[in-house]
């Protein structure tokens, strides 16, 4: 390719004709070019590809006299995404609103179409203090806006035309909301009872797909025996997915990371090393720092070399700074007689005990003593440093049996019968003092008593906690709502710990991916306040690891 001539003397200007290659060698196509580039080009109106889906987006050009360069289409990569197919037609089981009352507005640019059933049942349940009726009273009232909206923007609304879902707001909402208004004479098999709301709803489903046959319909349901019964009668039915954190419980952030064997080869050039508080610290930049988050932990066990763990204190851009932790393992460290038997453990008594992180999470299977180090972190810091003032302890009532019924007493002593491991974890830790005899143990256990209080979840609305230690047992069961209105009770100088299984979820309708608890787990991952560790080794007894293992 013929490079163009170098000026002639300092400070000539090159020619800009001097790299056009093609208009040197055809210079009838530049003028083409230009009067081609002052005639209006065809352009294809995007904004209409959702109204007119089977037709496909057409390639721009640019129309042009014969000898006309043809402008290409740019890249892929700017390009709308196009959906296939008209909109989706989603029917709303009740269960559905009444576990997530802003599930109207998750269905994007699909329509949402609830039967005049859904209703008869939402207005059975708004009445009472559950959590599900304070659901069902939210419903009615966004139904209720929308309702509202469309009278207000025409007089004379048509209902069957429906009702445009963003117009309160929710502008991710881009579909409509269809009641409906008329009987559906709908003949479903012999074997189901006409009258049961759920056969009721299938036919719905049945006779909306048979009046709109170009139309994909599809029920949402979260009662499985429901989806069972649709797909044997040959309709679509789906689980209610947009509640969930995560779709596989495996991908749950753990909150430690094993560094790769060669991280000082790799890494040392570069690093830089100080001494601070009794604290080693590390910067550091290379691969391993974008995986790495605030306040995780990392580790180096190599065989012949000092094992590593630290603490992420700070990311900067590529850089990162750890810092060396406090050995719990060691007997001169014990917190309230206990000591970290694992790696784990040690991870989490090191953010238990340190007093600017304000939000503790903690997962892991039965036995891994996630609420025996919590209350020995608690106790160590009210009763000795004088951190806190008190400790609150409360969780959620979910029987896992049969429900026992009423139990009688203040709301301390209502309590008491679910804190059965509270009581076992005090025992632990009133033994590990044996020095003190059998008249200082019982003095001690009652003064330590008097500092921590049970609190019944259903009286936290409302409340602000100044000062206190509060530990949230069993927190696997609470919904992202639930969590949130615990989580917002703090107060200035407020330390909250969430512990809990994801194996050994009671609560219906909540599963590993919508507990609040991953919710929580993923929502606080990387704030410099917070901390999360999953306990992995059991240390209850070999019996309970063996029991864990094989059951």
């Amino acid at each position: 390719m013929p490079l163009p001539k170098p000026p002639a003397k300092r400070a000539d200007v090159v020619d800009p004709a001097a790299f056009d290659l093609k208009a040197t060698a055809r210079p009838k196509q530049r003028a083409a070019t230009k009067k081609t580039a002052a005639k209006p080009s065809r352009t294809v109106n995007v904004s209409n590809v959702n109204e007119s889906p089977s037709k496909k987006l057409p390639t721009p050009v640019v129309a042009s006299a014969p000898d006309a360069v043809v402008v290409a289409a740019p890249a892929a990569a700017a390009a709308p995404k196009v959906r296939t197919g008209p909109p989706k037609i989603f029917v709303l089981d009740t269960n559905v609103l009444m576990h997530d009352p802003m599930s109207l507005f998750r269905f994007e640019e699909h329509d949402v179409y609830l039967p005049m059933i859904t209703l008869e049942e939402l207005d059975g349940h708004k009445k009472g203090m559950s959590e599900v009726s304070r659901n069902v009273r939210q419903v009615s009232r966004e139904l209720d806006a929308l309702a509202a909206s469309a009278g207000d923007s025409n007089a004379a609304f048509d209902v069957n035309a429906g009702i445009a879902l963003a117009k309160t707001g929710h502008r991710e909402a881009g579909g409509k909301l269809y009641f409906q208004t008329t009987f559906l004479d709908v003949k479903l098999p012999a074997g189901l009872p006409q009258g049961k709301a759920d056969n009721q709803i299938l036919g719905v489903v049945q006779s909306l797909r048979e009046s709109h046959p170009d139309r994909e319909v599809v029920l949402v349901s979260k009662d499985i025996n429901m989806r069972i019964k649709a797909r044997a009668l040959g309709l679509a039915a789906e689980d209610y997915f947009n509640d969930k954190t995560l779709e596989d419980g495996d991908l749950l952030y753990t909150g430690a990371m094993a560094l790769p064997p060669d991280f000082w080869e790799r890494h040392g050039k570069s690093m830089e090393s100080w001494t601070q508080g009794g604290f080693t610290f590390y910067r550091i930049s290379g691969p391993v720092v974008p995986s790495m988050a605030v306040n995780q932990f990392v580790y180096l066990e190599a065989p012949g070399n000092p094992p590593l763990y630290a603490k992420v204190t700070e990311i900067t851009g590529k850089n990162a700074v750890l810092r060396t932790l406090k050995d719990y393992t060691h007997a001169k460290n014990m917190v309230w007689g206990i000591s970290a038997r694992n790696r784990e453990q040690n991870f989490a008594l090191n953010l238990l005990m340190d007093p600017e992180c304000d939000f503790i999470t903690l997962t892991g299977t039965a036995g891994t003593g996630k609420t025996l180090i919590t209350l020995a972190a608690g106790l160590a810091q009210v009763m000795d440093e004088r951190r806190y003032s008190e400790i609150i302890v409360t969780r959620v009532t979910v029987p896992v049996g049969e429900d026992i019924g009423f139990l009688p007493g203040t709301e301390e002593e209502k309590m008491g019968p679910w804190m059965g491991a509270l009581d076992d974890n005090l025992e632990v830790l009133a033994r590990s003092d044996s020095a003190a005899g059998e008249w200082g143990r019982a003095a001690t256990q009652e003064l330590v008593r008097s500092k921590i209080k049970i609190k019944s979840l259903n009286f936290m609305r409302g409340r602000t906690f100044l000062n206190k230690f509060v530990i949230i047992d069993e927190a696997q069961n609470l919904t992202p709502k639930q969590m949130k209105t615990l989580v917002t009770r703090a107060g200035p100088g407020t330390k909250i710990v969430c512990l809990g299984n994801l194996a050994q979820i009671d609560t219906p309708y909540l599963t590993e991916g919508s507990s609040g608890l991953t919710f929580a787990v993923d929502r606080f991952k990387g704030w410099s306040h917070a901390g999360h560790i999953m306990l992995a080794r059991g240390e209850r007894s070999r019996l309970a690891d063996f029991a864990s293992d094989v059951l």
